[in-house]
């Protein structure tokens, strides 16, 4: 009976150690408004600023993107949703269907 509790209690360390070693996003999220009127929360995932995660109009949804080529500015997809930045403001739009969220998407 021992044994199962310290393999029980030794796998539940496992798993603590486990979670605890994945790189955590940063609560801070940037908000911008575009000409649609459409809200962008959105932060880059970790320092290599190589993904972001976008919410859309204050939702509950995260869609974690990639950054992929670009011919300027920064781009980043999943296969659904895509977001192109360039300098201070940037568009959203489905990618598939490229149906425009909003443009002109920046601070308010």
């Amino acid at each position: 009976m021992i044994g199962i509790r310290q393999v029980g209690l030794a796998a539940a360390t496992l798993l603590l150690v486990a979670c605890s070693s994945q790189p955590e996003a940063p609560d801070q999220w940037n908000r911008w408004v575009c000409d649609s009127q459409t809200e962008v929360l959105w932060r880059f995932v970790n320092d290599s600023v190589d993904q972001v995660d976008v919410r859309l109009g204050g939702g509950d949804i995260v869609y974690r993107l990639t950054q992929e080529p670009a011919g300027s500015g920064a781009l980043y997809s999943d296969g659904r949703l895509s977001f192109h930045t360039k300098g201070e403001e940037g568009l959203v739009y489905w990618t598939a269907t490229d149906d425009l969220i909003g443009r002109g998407c920046k601070a308010p």
